[in-house]
């Protein structure tokens, strides 16, 4: 019997690249959203249809990567990732020539479908190929380079935005020659003996999944709100220069990316020491941009915001999977992949409905610098039978799957 295939760098920069994909689709066209509204303002509800550009994807990874995982767990992690792949490019460049905005709409539910897929077989695949510290290590080193990613994006579709607001769709094509080497590197893990294709798999653990992706909802709410609503902000005090915006949302993203970073020193903290903190310093962060009459108080308040955001994601997602079985894997990835997006999703339409209670957009960021404050103090008191909220520990690896990288 031959010895199972270890995973190695190659693997892990694959996975990571991958996992970018769905941040290009978040964050690349935030600098010309109010290109876009000025283009289409003739079109009834442009000012609500134009955000949902931004945000249709993360609806329909929310509405559809828990159907993604059962395929991931029923069938295979990598065919469905190759084929999402090449799937994205053609819908992600959809727009460069569509002519209307219900159309653009229409390809940007596409584009969340394949979303959908290549994050859950990606962050899958992560926690297939290693395991214990180094599983956490690299799950938070995930949120890492996507956030670094999003800070590359956010500068370059404000540079590209210059040229046009159609120009920035040109990058979705870049998963094409990523799909490539992936084909050739990447395999299906050697299904372990107690996981054998079963006409019913095993079930969820919901009583270890439940709070977590609840929690994780508010999280993607939290999270996004800054990507979307930072350019508006921006807008409302004068700046409208594309450049501008994304380099400002680029300083953001940095912030979050050092966020991330921080979850590796951390990583052998419990999520009851952690999300306090992270829900913590992104209420004072939104609590700054809320209150803030100018550019630099709202960069500063940002990018607090940004660190808290950072740090959050790595650990909800650590907290809501290192517990689960090889044949769960997928299926409670996908469920809190769909979580997380559907609060993304979520998060302009609740800003917009705060923003008229409260009266106008920043007032809106402070209800929601209020409800991030509420949940550090309640993930702080959540009962202790309710989540593994104070365990670092993780399943071992099952008989098959690759025990780590060589190097």
């Amino acid at each position: 019997m031959s010895a199972p295939r270890q995973a190695g760098r190659v693997q892990l920069a694959l996975l990571l690249a991958g996992s970018c994909l769905s941040v290009l689709g978040a964050v690349l066209i935030a600098p010309v959203l109010p290109q876009m509204q000025d283009q289409f303002a003739a079109v009834p509800g442009a000012d609500v249809l134009v955000p949902v550009v931004l945000t249709v994807p993360a609806l329909v990874i929310g509405l559809t990567a828990p159907f993604a995982g059962v395929v991931v767990d029923r069938l295979d992690r990598k065919r469905l990732l190759i084929v999402a792949m090449f799937v994205y490019a053609v819908a992600g460049t959809a727009p460069l020539y569509l002519p209307s905005l219900g159309a653009i709409i229409a390809s940007r539910v596409l584009v969340g479908l394949c979303e959908a897929a290549i994050m859950t077989c990606c962050t899958t695949l992560i926690a297939d190929y290693w395991t214990g510290p180094r599983r956490s290590r690299y799950l938070g080193l995930q949120t890492l380079v996507a956030t670094l990613s999003a800070t590359v994006f956010l500068a370059v579709g404000g540079a590209l935005g210059s040229s046009g607001w159609r120009t920035p769709f040109w990058l979705y094509a870049v998963a094409v020659p990523l799909a490539v080497p992936m084909i050739r590197s990447l395999w299906q893990p050697e299904r372990p003996a107690a996981a054998a294709p079963q006409r019913r798999l095993p079930p969820l653990p919901w009583r270890t999944l439940l709070v977590p992706c609840l929690v994780t909802l508010v999280g993607g709410v939290v999270f996004y709100a800054l990507i979307v609503q930072l350019s508006f902000v921006l807008d409302d005090i004068g700046v409208t220069a594309t450049a501008t915006i994304g380099a400002l949302s680029a300083a953001m993203s940095l912030a979050t990316a050092a966020g991330s970073a921080s979850f590796a020193k951390l990583s052998g903290r419990t999520p009851r020491q952690l999300l306090p903190i992270a829900f913590g310093v992104a209420a004072a962060g939104l609590a700054v941009v809320a209150l803030g009459p100018d550019i630099p108080v709202i960069t500063v308040g940002a990018v607090i915001t940004g660190a808290g955001t950072g740090l959050l994601l790595p650990v909800l997602v650590t907290w809501a999977i290192n517990r689960l079985e090889f044949a769960q894997r997928g299926r409670g990835t996908g469920l809190w992949t769909g979580f997380l997006f559907l609060g993304e999703f979520l998060s302009p339409l609740l800003i917009a409905a705060f923003g008229a209670a409260a009266g106008g957009l920043q007032p809106a960021l402070g209800v929601l610098a209020g409800i991030s404050a509420v949940l550090a103090v309640a993930t702080l008191l959540l009962p202790r039978g309710a989540a593994p909220l104070d365990r670092t520990d993780t399943l071992a690896v099952p008989a098959g799957a690759s025990p780590g990288p060589r190097g």
